[in-house]
C-alpha cells in the first residue's frame, strides 16, 4: 500500500533576514570606523623655552538694543557712541601698536553694524578677532 505524502518540502530560501544582519553590520562597521582615530603618525612638537606674555585684549561689544560697550584689558566696559569707537581705538593703538581687537556682538545685532566695526579696524590696520560668549 502506498502512502501519499500531506505536506510537501519546499526547496526555496528566504535571503530577506540575511539581507538584513548585513545591512546592520554595514551600519555598525561604518560607524565604529569613524569614532576610531588611527594615530599612526607620531610627531614629536616643540615645547617653548619661555611663556609668551598675553597682551591685553580691547574690546568692542554690541549689544542686542545696538548699545556699543569699550574696554581695554581688565578695564570695565563703558557705554560710547559710535563715533567714539575710532578715537578709542586710536588711542589704544597709540599707547600699543599691537593691541588685539576683540568684537563681542549679540546673535540679533545686524550684520551691517558688525561690517562698520571691521571697516574701522581695517582701515586703521587693527588686529581684529571676532568672539563669541559662551552661554
Amino acid at each position: 500500500m502506498a502512502l501519499k505524502q500531506r505536506f510537501t518540502i519546499e526547496t526555496n530560501f528566504s535571503m530577506a533576514s540575511m539581507t538584513d544582519v548585513i545591512f546592520l553590520l554595514l551600519i555598525f562597521f561604518m560607524i565604529t570606523s569613524t569614532i576610531v582615530t588611527p594615530n599612526a603618525i607620531q610627531v614629536a612638537l616643540p615645547r617653548a623655552q619661555q611663556q609668551a606674555q598675553v597682551k591685553p585684549i580691547t574690546r568692542v561689544t554690541i549689544d542686542k538694543d545696538l548699545n556699543y560697550y569699550v574696554a581695554h584689558g581688565n578695564d570695565t566696559e563703558r557705554q560710547v557712541t559710535f563715533e567714539e569707537i575710532t578715537p578709542f581705538l586710536q588711542q589704544a593703538y597709540n599707547v600699543d601698536p599691537g593691541i588685539f581687537v576683540a568684537l563681542y556682538a549679540d546673535e540679533t545685532v545686524p550684520y551691517r553694524e558688525i561690517v562698520q566695526i571691521l571697516d574701522i579696524a581695517n582701515q586703521n590696520q587693527f588686529n581684529m578677532v571676532l568672539m563669541t560668549r559662551p552661554n
